[in-house]
């Protein structure tokens, strides 16, 4: 966190124009990953059904929209005080995983994309269509995963790049994508924005502002 940083060039993008600075810094690593699981690792296609576990977060407030703007069928998995936000970013069936849990449904999906990483393997592959793909974001998990059958289990490391971003840029300046901020903190108080991330579920993301 700094006022000034260099970067290559290679990495780079320009401002979406409908965005403002604070807006557009929170874009590019949950933005990306979002765009680079759904796309890039799952080849989401129109008409899919698409769940995402931990859609009120960073990354899965940006993988509804790009689920959504890609044309799949999208079901999002949230807490209660998120379901409306969820919502509002067009998902179009929504479960707060306080009252149901969506691996005991009957339900399948053609792709998981798995931000929380709450559920056990087995679980998930139950609800996922014979040939579904299943996308960890999560980092978590053991170092064994033992005999999955079917189940296309694809980790997702992002990857820096412009042509992402343009991408994204595309996407937002188009009004299908937009980033959820939950509170932005000046730069002097990022210590406490760091507290308030690691011990609060964030709506989104949490804005640092230099200006």
């Amino acid at each position: 966190f700094a006022e000034y940083v260099v970067a290559p060039a290679r990495l780079l993008a320009r401002r979406p124009q409908s965005l403002s600075f604070e807006y557009a810094a929170c874009v590019p690593l949950a933005g990306m990953t979002a765009l680079q699981g759904l796309r890039v690792v799952a080849h989401v296609a129109p008409g899919e059904r698409v769940l995402i576990n931990g859609a009120s977060g960073g990354v899965g407030t940006f993988a509804v929209q790009i689920a959504v703007a890609l044309g799949a069928t999208v079901t999002a998995v949230c807490s209660t005080r998120n379901v409306e936000l969820v919502r509002s970013l067009g998902a179009h069936d929504v479960i707060d995983y306080t009252e149901r849990d969506v691996t005991d449904g009957d339900e399948r999906f053609d792709v998981i994309f798995d931000v929380v990483g709450n559920h056990p393997l087995s679980k998930l592959r139950r609800i996922l269509t014979p040939k579904g793909i299943l996308v960890l974001s999560s980092g978590s998990g053991g170092p064994v995963l033992g005999p999955i059958g079917r189940l296309q289990l694809r980790p997702l490391t992002a990857s820096a790049n412009a042509a992402d971003l343009v991408e994204l840029t595309a996407l937002i300046d188009a009004g299908k994508v937009r980033p959820s901020i939950e509170r932005s903190y000046p730069l002097a108080e990022t210590a406490e924005a760091l507290r308030h991330f690691g011990e609060q579920h964030a709506r989104g993301k949490i804005g640092i502002s230099v200006l």
